[in-house]
């Protein structure tokens, strides 16, 4: 056998080896897709007749990726821990029980959908905070067209990420805000979008706290025993389209900066003590579009700064806007003010550094004889009577005498006693065009 024979036949020696390796690799590649396909596309089926009837048991067989679909029935398991990767998806509304005791359902694990499921009777439990449904640092969860009834906590997520909260019915039964929760908290979460959720009856209906970049639109919160929606210590997050009514306070704002508020319905949240929008220490943020009506108080602001409310429509308020001395260039502005008791209370006659500019005032009584549509009079929005008023709560007895009529008539012609801060020097004569929309005329109607 000369050379080149013997040097092929090693060549062949060793490139049977290889493909034979390659052909192994390829199988098990082909055969870990096949796998994760299969888990894929498993799916658990759990009915109360079915070779599973319990959620807590399908969890546990299922493989990651898998769905578990939960027929309707009863399921009292206790608390139920979702550890991995699955879709749980309710058919005819099966209702899972706490019974009081326990938390129902726990997510631990990322990429985690929950739907069409009833979660009710959670634990109280103050130490713990127990949910209908808890997400626990996890991310790309979906929580959407859930019932959750007599939860202490309804939906609380906590250290999530990049998760959907959406198309949910929350309903509690808070008696007081001691034993209560609240019916969606957020707590230290990030890229949350919370939307198109109906919730009541709870301590709070919308809750956040250390939230940021993150999206709340078009929900219901009604009903709630202290706040319909309450942000704390956040940043960067949008408010739009949601309404809030017939809480004690409508939006609480306090502690954060760089908020958009807009387009928001706010009404009937009235009683004493009781406001439309409270902003605390919010700084830099901007409440624009919305509808403050029938509220004790439609805005009031206390030590805050640097934000731009505009666009905003006030309507049949106890007091439009209070804002106290210690909030400063905040810019009101384009706002309409309608039939208010009040239009702008202060806590002093010294008032604050924010500017009224170019807004319309239906008390307004000034002229424009150059016809460029700004009265040529500024208007002092703080009454007289105002002043007394907030000093002197039993004065309002005198509301609609023909006394507070005097006193403000004498302050219209020789200012005195209310704030020179708190003046509108170029007032509108007409509402803003967007104020007479048909979306603002029917809003306004019912």
């Amino acid at each position: 056998m000369n050379l080149r024979e013997r040097t092929g036949r090693r060549r062949l020696q060793l490139v049977r080896p290889l493909r034979s390796l390659g052909l192994t690799l390829g199988a098990i590649l082909l055969a870990a897709t096949a796998a994760r396909a299969a888990a894929a596309s498993m799916e658990i089926l759990v009915c109360p007749t079915c070779h599973t009837s319990s959620l807590k048991e399908a969890v546990r067989e299922a493989r990651a990726g898998s769905k578990i679909v939960v027929r309707g029935g009863y399921y009292r398991e206790g608390n139920i821990v979702v550890d991995k990767s699955l879709r749980i998806v309710g058919e005819q509304w099966p209702v899972l029980d706490g019974g009081g005791e326990a938390e129902v359902l726990t997510v631990i694990a990322s990429d985690v959908e929950v739907s069409g499921l009833v979660i009710e009777n959670s634990a109280i439990r103050f130490s713990e905070d127990p949910a209908g449904i808890k997400v626990r640092n996890a991310q790309r969860c979906t929580i959407r067209d859930n019932r959750l009834l007599n939860d202490f906590f309804a939906i609380y997520l906590a250290g999530a990420s990049d998760c959907v909260v959406s198309g949910n019915q929350v309903r509690g039964r808070a008696g007081s805000e001691t034993i209560s929760g609240n019916a969606i908290h957020l707590w230290n979460c990030r890229r949350i979008l919370v939307k198109d959720n109906r919730v009541s009856g709870h301590r709070d209906g919308l809750y956040f706290e250390f939230l940021r970049d993150s999206t709340i639109v078009g929900n219901l919160s009604e009903r709630n025993v202290r706040y319909g929606m309450h942000t704390m210590y956040s940043s960067d997050n949008n408010y739009s389209a949601n309404t809030l009514r017939d809480n004690k306070a409508g939006e609480v704002l306090m502690y954060s900066k760089r908020l958009v508020v807009r387009a928001n319905r706010i009404e009937h949240n009235w009683g004493p003590a009781c406001d439309g929008a409270l902003l605390k220490d919010l700084d830099q943020s901007r409440i624009e579009g919305n509808l403050f009506v029938r509220n004790s108080v439609g805005l009031y602001a206390e030590n805050s700064n640097h934000n731009t409310i505009a666009n905003n429509q006030f309507l049949n308020n106890g007091v439009a806007v209070r804002v106290l001395a210690d909030s400063d260039d905040n810019l009101f502005t384009a706002n309409a003010f309608e039939a208010n008791t009040f239009d702008v209370a202060s806590n002093s006659v010294a008032a604050s550094n924010s500017t009224f500019r170019r807004n319309y005032w239906s008390a307004y009584r000034g002229y424009d004889f150059n016809g460029d549509g700004l009265g040529d009079a500024p208007y002092h929005p703080v009454a007289l009577f105002t002043v007394l008023a907030q000093n002197y709560p039993a004065a309002m007895v005198l509301l609609r005498s023909p006394f507070a009529e005097l006193l403000d008539l004498a302050e219209r012609a020789i200012p005195a006693l209310t704030p020179k801060a708190l003046v509108d020097a170029q007032p509108l004569m007409e509402k803003p065009a967007w104020s007479k929309s048909a979306t603002f005329e029917s809003a306004s109607a019912r």
